[in-house]
């Protein structure tokens, strides 16, 4: 079967389903969106990685990437892999020494982990077919893909910098650490 490749689009309150919310995917270069109706509490989890905010505490999603990343395991790609009464199917697709593993899950969960790991998301045509929708062409020149916002270290403020050094010290990555210690004390000596 042909996968089509899918950005997020939008981020936004259910118009038909109320305390919902819906994350509308993007054909990639394409017209098609797929409009999928997700919880409160997931929609939180992909807005927070797609702002790169950095919660207290590990979100769930951020507990499970970092299990991933703790045990070399590769999230390669997302793929919304069916539908059946109106209620979509994913699958997590990782690596992990070279064997490829489907692992199933919510599709809201799968988005949001496709965001912490920067992986594609895809699709079946016989998916778009069923649930996309074609926006008109004023509608899609308003409408870009979101993607996460990509911060280098360098353009951090020096609070931002001290707390990523403490989390990188707490994690005990005493490489990044330094780095980051060398970046602070360079900002630092440029505001002397």
């Amino acid at each position: 079967m042909k996968k089509v490749r899918l950005d997020i689009m939008a981020l936004s309150h259910s118009v038909t389903q109320s305390h919902n919310y819906a994350v509308v995917l993007g054909e990639e270069n394409g017209k098609r969106r797929l409009p999928i109706v997700i919880g409160g509490f997931e929609a939180q989890a992909i807005a927070v990685a797609l702002e790169n905010m950095t919660p207290n505490r590990p979100l769930t999603h951020d507990l499970f990437k970092n299990t991933l990343d703790s045990f070399a395991i590769e999230l390669k790609e997302v793929v919304i892999n069916n539908l059946l009464d109106g209620i979509f199917y994913a699958q997590l697709i990782c690596i992990q020494d070279g064997n490829v593993m489907q692992i199933d899950a919510r599709t809201s969960d799968a988005i949001a982990m496709a965001v912490r790991f920067a992986c594609p998301i895809y699709t079946f045509e016989f998916i778009m077919e069923s649930a996309g929708v074609i926006l008109d062409e004023e509608e899609k020149a308003r409408k870009t893909p979101v993607r996460p916002k990509t911060t280098s270290i360098e353009d951090m403020n020096v609070q931002s910098l001290e707390k990523l050094l403490d989390e990188a010290l707490q994690k005990e990555d005493y490489e990044k650490a330094a780095q980051i210690r060398d970046i602070i004390s360079s900002k630092k000596s440029m505001e002397s």
